[in-house]
């Protein structure tokens, strides 16, 4: 994967974040009580669902802040290289996801 195909990539997936992001508003909103109608375990129930839709929300941004420092090192110049040692980071690792940062042996600890 060449720097061009990543950043299409990268660009590509920033996209469908915030698609998901746009779908899923309404389940991140603050759940209203309707005491006439909705039970104790239904009020419980759409808490969770929103705690889960907020869960989802906060990994939706942690990804997209890791996908504009790729865009970032891209742009600079280091992306392909491992922030840790040095070495270029492997094409397929990059292919499978052009927002990481490290190599394979320093992902894995093995150093």
């Amino acid at each position: 994967m060449n720097t061009e195909q990543a950043r299409t990539a990268l660009h590509a997936r920033l996209a469908e974040l915030d698609e998901e992001d746009r779908l899923t508003g309404e389940a991140r909103a603050p759940v209203t009580l309707q005491q006439d109608a909705v039970g104790r375990l239904s009020r419980m129930d759409a808490m969770q669902q929103q705690a889960m839709a907020q869960a989802t929300g906060r990994r939706r941004k942690a990804e997209r802040s890791r996908i504009m420092a790729a865009l970032a090192r891209i742009e600079d110049g280091e992306w392909s290289w491992c922030l840790t040692c040095g070495e270029e980071i492997a094409a397929k690792r990059l292919a499978y996801d052009p927002s990481v940062v490290t190599c394979v042996r320093c992902a894995s600890g093995v150093a």
